[in-house]
């Protein structure tokens, strides 16, 4: 199968979501749901498995894998009121869920083992993995080898032997068709950009040694196709292309999502201008007011406004806003309510709340926002091409600091600067937030992830200003990603979303206790 083409609505700016974590609980979700939806019937049982050596074991609880399992196999938007509450749910509709750590190898630190058994008796055992941003890969069922990230509509047919031939007679024209062998049984994959018809079903079923069919429909925003190629996947690419085109960053964002997504630029566009209203939701929400027992902070964003009021604090609007904007989109996240994950659950407040607070301070439209954001979505699909976004993996640099590198093309395409500027500035911004550990205190995604959106909203404007005056960039962007991802393997793993740094000291320990 050929190499996934990093979507912006798919791996940067989203999902919209409720939750702590897109790396936990969207992730999560969208495994459950897919699960849920091979189960046919109802899942009476479901035994969840973390290997002790992965992030998820210190984490699934604090973090909202369990909740968004149970949301995915309830089968909830991720969006829906009720995600906070799904174990509750699922326990109260008769889904027994049962998680048990143990030491068995996983492939990835975000690694699940599932094993659901339904009304009727049916089992179904699955591993997938989280990688990063609420992007997810299902890589076996029942020991069959598969490869599904929610990007198409998938047929999955068990048989005693090959049928390959015979479902090409049917499904004419497929985007891929895979075989895997476990014992002595075949798992045909077909992928497809269209549910296939139930007369295609039922001839499939009726077919010499199919023993079970299970459809599957896409959980992403954007999907696949076969051929999907996009005109620039590096930082480096983007500069030769620029050389015979003299669009500007937002346009290049949309034009490569455009291609990638198959749909015109315009599409693209009313896109991201429909996030501009989620985003603004999100920072009105939080000023007003946030309320959550399961959380360390209460509500700060408005203490900003007061000082703004009082005259305590430093007369700089356009940081106040910043910081301002910032607190009340973490603080929406921690309290449960809608927020965007950009690039990720985590670090959610970074980009988005930099750029509306400089355009309050600016009186911007929401059309200069919107580019804005399209500018910072660019660099989002070079840093998941080159490192990915998963602290697990790398630490909070590929969070927070990609937030911040993000946000600093994006104030540059404000700033009216070049193509190469934008690309300066997201490398410089990531540059001086190299090996930034991901070390939550209390399991929470709260102290001091607010710290560190600020700080990377911070160092975004710091960045942009020094790229549009002409501060050289010793390190270009693809070169300084490579790094970013190379220091972050380098991180103990105490330092990469488990209970490490800030995390185990003695007041984060007793705060873990207290919201126990």
């Amino acid at each position: 199968m050929e190499k996934y083409q990093t979507s912006i609505f798919n791996d940067v700016i989203g999902p919209v979501m409720r939750g702590p974590s897109s790396s936990h609980a969207a992730a999560s979700a969208r495994i459950g749901r897919l699960i849920g939806m091979a189960a046919k019937s109802n899942i009476a049982r479901a035994i969840i498995e973390y290997d002790i050596n992965g992030s998820l074991a210190q984490t699934h609880d604090g973090q909202g894998s369990d909740m968004g399992l149970a949301s995915g196999f309830l089968g909830f938007d991720l969006s829906d009121t009720r995600v906070p509450n799904a174990l509750e749910i699922a326990k109260t509709s008769g889904i027994e869920i049962q998680i048990n750590i143990l030491d068995y190898g996983a492939i990835h630190p975000n690694n699940y083992r599932i094993k659901t058994i339904t009304d009727d008796g049916r089992e179904h055992s699955w591993e997938a993995i989280s990688t990063g941003g609420g992007m997810i890969k299902l890589w076996k069922l029942n020991g069959f080898e598969i490869d599904i990230m929610g990007d198409y509509y998938e047929l999955l047919i068990i048989s005693n032997q090959s049928i390959r031939a015979n479902i090409e007679q049917f499904i004419t024209d497929p985007e891929y068709i895979s075989e895997s062998k476990c014992d002595a049984l075949v798992c045909t994959n077909i992928k497809t950009r269209l549910k296939a018809e139930n007369e295609i079903i039922n001839r499939i079923i009726a077919l010499d040694h199919v023993k079970e069919i299970t459809e599957l429909e896409p959980v992403l925003p954007t999907l696949s196709k076969r051929g999907c190629s996009v005109p620039y996947s590096t930082a480096d690419e983007l500069l030769q292309h620029t050389k015979n085109n003299k669009r500007e960053m937002w346009q290049l964002a949309a034009f490569y999502e455009s291609v990638r997504g198959n749909i015109s630029e315009k599409e693209v566009f009313d896109k991201m201008s429909t996030l501009v209203d989620v985003f603004a939701n999100c920072v009105n929400e939080g000023l007003m007011g946030t309320q959550y027992d399961d959380r360390i902070l209460d509500p700060q964003a408005h203490l900003i406004e007061k000082g703004i009021k009082e005259k305590t604090l430093l007369p700089n609007d356009l940081l106040n806003n910043i910081i301002k904007n910032i607190t009340a989109i973490m603080e929406v996240k921690s309290s449960m309510g809608v927020i965007v994950a950009a690039p990720t659950a985590g670090s959610c407040g970074c980009l988005p709340g930099t750029i509306l607070g400089i355009g309050e301070t600016m009186n911007l439209s929401k059309e200069e926002l919107t580019k804005a954001l399209l500018a910072s979505a660019l660099v989002g699909v070079f840093i998941a091409n080159g490192s990915g976004f998963a602290a697990e993996v790398a630490g909070c640099q590929v969070e927070c600091g990609a937030g911040s590198a993000m946000a600093a093309a994006g104030i540059v395409q404000i700033m009216g600067g070049t193509v190469a500027q934008c690309l300066d500035a997201a490398a410089m911004a990531l540059q001086n937030v190299s090996g930034l550990a991901c070390d939550m205190v209390a399991n929470r995604t709260e102290v001091p992830c607010l710290g560190k959106n600020i700080m990377g909203g911070v160092n975004a404007v710091a960045s942009a200003t020094m790229a549009v005056a002409g501060f050289c960039n010793v390190i270009p962007l693809d070169e300084t990603i490579g790094a970013i991802a190379d220091i972050g393997k380098s991180l103990p793993g105490s330092l990469r979303c488990t209970l490490g740094g800030l995390g185990k000291t003695e007041a984060s320990q007793k705060i873990r206790e207290r919201l126990k």
